[in-house]
Order: C-alpha cells, then sequence, then structure tokens
C-alpha cells in the first residue's frame, strides 16, 4: 500500500525546517537506513533516513523548499508491486461541500448584484484593513478579484462586507490602488517586530522609511528566524541583570605560555594542541558552577532545575549567524580536551552538521569577543539556561598593588543572570570564585 513520507522532526524544537536536498529520485528504490534528503533546521543540515523499504513514486516537496511544516507530506513511497498511479490521492469534496459551497456563491452574488452603489458623499468610512492571517484563505467574488487585480489592490489588506466576510465589488472599487498593498507590506513587518507580545507596540515596516532603490533586500533564512525569535524572547520574558568584574590574566598567560611550550609535535613539527584563553575561561566556568550550584540552573514555570553536571555552551559566530555548542561534564575534562573538543565543535557547526544534541540545553554560555579587540559588553541569556558570561579582551592596564601603579593584562567580563532563578548575591559569589581560577590556574587542579 502507497504511503506518504512525512517531513521528520529532526529535534524536540523543530517546527519546521528546508528540504534542502533529495538524495533520491522519482522511481528509485529505497531501504530502511537509505538516506533519502538532507533537512535544514535553523541551526544545522541533517540526513533524513527511510525507516520502510518501497519505491518512491512521487517528490510532493521539491527540494530548496523553506518552510515545510513536520508531518507534512514530501514523498509517496509506493509498495511492492504498485506503480505511481496507485498513490493516494487527496480526498475529494462530498456532495454537501460542494452544494453548500454553491449555496454561499450564489447568497453572494445576489446579494452583490441587488445592493446599490455607494454614494462617494454619503458613503460610511471603510472598515479598517486587516490582512489576512498568514496561509488564511481569502474569500471574494470573481468580479471582486478581477477588478483588484486591474487596479493593483492586494485583497489580503480589504476588509470584506460581503456575507461572512466576503470581499465585493464595491469593497474593492473603494479601495485605492496601491493603498492595499502598502498596508499589507507593513502588516507582515510589523508581526515581527512585536505584534503579540504583551507590552510590545509593533513596529513599522523600515522599508516605508526609505526611498525605493536605496537598498537590497537579504530575505531571512530559517537561523536568523530562530535567533530573533528565541534573543526577542529571551529579552522580553526574561528579566536580565548584569554584573561585571576585571580578572587578572598574568598568572594565566604565563601557565598558558608554559602548556603551549611543552605540547608533544608530530612528524609535521605541528604541536598536538594549543590552549586558548577561552579554554581556560571554559575550565573556570565549569568549576565555579560545580561550587555554585544555583546558578547552573534553569527556570520552569512549576520548579527550578538545577543541573548536576556542568554542560558549558560556548558562542561561535558564523557567516550566517550564530550557534552555541556545548561541552557537556566541562568539569570532568582537562584543558586539552575542551580545546580539542571545541575547535571540533566550531569547525562542524561552521558546516552546518553539529546535531541537535550537540547543541541544545546546557547549563551555561560563555561569549568571547575579546579576540575582536572588545573590551565588554553584555550578552542575551540563551534559554533554557539562566545565565551568560560575555568576555572581553585581555589588555595591558595600569592597577595600583600595595600603593604602587603597575601594569597588569586585565579581562573584564560580565554575566548576564535570570533574576527569577539567581539572586544578585549568588550571581556576586559566582563571579567571585570564578575570578580565583582565573587568577590562580592551579586551583582548578584542587
Amino acid at each position: 500500500m502507497a504511503t506518504n513520507i512525512l517531513m521528520p522532526a529532526l529535534s524536540p524544537t523543530m517546527e519546521e525546517g528546508k528540504l534542502a536536498k533529495w538524495l533520491v529520485k522519482e522511481g528509485d528504490t529505497v531501504k530502511s537506513g537509505d538516506i533519502l534528503a538532507e533537512i535544514e533546521t535553523d541551526k544545522a543540515t541533517m540526513e533524513f533516513e527511510a525507516v520502510d523499504e518501497g519505491k518512491i513514486g512521487k517528490i510532493l516537496v521539491p527540494e530548496g523548499t523553506e518552510g515545510v511544516k513536520v508531518n507534512a507530506p514530501i514523498a509517496v513511497l509506493l509498495g511492492e508491486g504498485e506503480k505511481a498511479g496507485d498513490a493516494p490521492a487527496p480526498a475529494a469534496p462530498s456532495n454537501n461541500d460542494i452544494a453548500g459551497a454553491m449555496k454561499d456563491i450564489k447568497a453572494a452574488v445576489k446579494a452583490e448584484a441587488a445592493a446599490p452603489a455607494p454614494k462617494a458623499a454619503a458613503a460610511p468610512a471603510a472598515p479598517a484593513a486587516v490582512p489576512k492571517a498568514d496561509g488564511a484563505r481569502i474569500f471574494a467574488s470573481p468580479l471582486a478579484r478581477r477588478i483588484a487585480a486591474q487596479k493593483g489592490i492586494d485583497l489580503a489588506a480589504i476588509a470584506g462586507t460581503g456575507p461572512r466576510g466576503r470581499i465585493v465589488k464595491s469593497d474593492v472599487e473603494n479601495a485605492k490602488p496601491g493603498a492595499a498593498k502598502s498596508a499589507a507590506a507593513a502588516a507582515a513587518p510589523a508581526a515581527a517586530g512585536g505584534a503579540g507580545i504583551p507590552g510590545v507596540a509593533p513596529l513599522p515596516d523600515a522599508r516605508l522609511l526609505y526611498p525605493a532603490g536605496s537598498y537590497e533586500e537579504t530575505p531571512h533564512d530559517s537561523m536568523r528566524k530562530a535567533i530573533a525569535r528565541r534573543l526577542t524572547s529571551a529579552k522580553t520574558l526574561i528579566p536580565h541583570y548584569y554584573l561585571t568584574i576585571d580578572c587578572d590574566l598574568t598568572s594565566l598567560m604565563a601557565v598558558r605560555e608554559k602548556v603551549n611550550a611543552a605540547a608533544p609535535k608530530g612528524k609535521d613539527k605541528v604541536p598536538a594542541y594549543k590552549l586558548s584563553v577561552n579554554d581556560f575561561i571554559i575550565k573556570a566556568s565549569a568549576m565555579a558552577l560545580m561550587k555554585h550550584p544555583d546558578v547552573n540552573a534553569s527556570w520552569t514555570d512549576t520548579a527550578i532545575l538545577r543541573h548536576k553536571d556542568a554542560d558549558v555552551g560556548v558562542a561561535v559566530a558564523l557567516d550566517f549567524g550564530l550557534i552555541t555548542p556545548i561541552i557537556f561534564k566541562a568539569q570532568t575534562k582537562g584543558l586539552v580536551d575542551i580545546s580539542n573538543e571545541v575547535k571540533s565543535l566550531a569547525g562542524r557547526a561552521k558546516e552546518k552538521k553539529l546535531k541537535p544534541n550537540e547543541y541544545e540545553g546546557g547549563g551555561f554560555s560563555v561569549s568571547n569577543l575579546g579576540m575582536f579587540g572588545i573590551k565588554n559588553f553584555t550578552a542575551v541569556i540563551n534559554p533554557p539556561q539562566s545565565c551568560i558570561l560575555a568576555v572581553g579582551a585581555g589588555e595591558e592596564r595600569a592597577i595600583v598593588r600595595n600603593g604602587k601603579v603597575e601594569v597588569a593584562t586585565l579581562m573584564t567580563v560580565t554575566m548576564s543572570a535570570d533574576h527569577r532563578v539567581v539572586d544578585g548575591a549568588t550571581g556576586a559569589k559566582f563571579l567571585q570564585t570564578f575570578k580565583q581560577f582565573i587568577e590562580e590556574p592551579a586551583s582548578m587542579l584542587l
């Protein structure tokens, strides 16, 4: 029996994805475990395997299609001995459905014909144009559709006055050419700019503020949409507060230099490892989290989840966005292991080859912009985590020690914390411990 192949949910939070590439074609025979397609989510591109065996009867969704909903049919799989014509056809409308539709159409035509032409002077104010919800069907008479096409009017922005909100001839004649289209264009970006979020006013469409031809449009890809959605939600729903502290890197830099100098070299004289300052920061964060479990936690509506391990996310900048792969159980790993794992995760992230279990979850994140010369900054919390550490550049600064001015390499870090989970004093104690580990690297071995 022919069956539909459905868009898979490749992660617990996936709602839609892009069918990036088909690896089979119509007529191909597949068996369980064969790779059918590459599915692109907001963070990674993953392979989709066949569950059953059979023949690809028809591909329903062409490759390159974006916004394919989870569980939507994307292809038809034929059983043994079946042909493409045996594939299940969409259910035909019943006689009752057809009769009901015809009744509505006749009533609308009759009402439109009987309705007197509106007088310009006495006509009541037209109702505000309300764009239809994305994907919603627009009900309009054939005559109204033809007039709208001739006048260049977008039916999606017209409020119908006919039966059941149907758009009729007079609605289109009273609409100004171009005005409806502009209203619809303004409404869609407004929804992404805060509509639907309590207390947040929608933003105007930026395209209305600049002359045509003065800019180039780059459509949002799935990753950019996810970043906008998640960070807007995080800043709107999570009560952020910020704590800043300076760390002296003098001892750490000396230890790092000695450890890297002692790294064994292979036949090509390439060192087996090269530790970065960020590797020490990840390790220090993990050790501090184990000493302050109240920081290593996540908020839910019914309880606070306190994590047993220090799973530290590391923000990786990509050409097309940002992703935060996770070093799991970082408190149990040495600096070399952390360094190698970060390099591996970052490399695969740039190729969009990470699996969802490598970047979802975690209890804490580190975002380091020091390599760009940024002295300090604040970062947005990555839910479901409750804290993120923003790391600035290590730079030489004048400090006072024992009444004398000296030069030291200092690094400014700022922690963004969720006040629902982490109180101010708790966050401050965590940063004190983190600072101790950074300034005395040997203490991480105790």
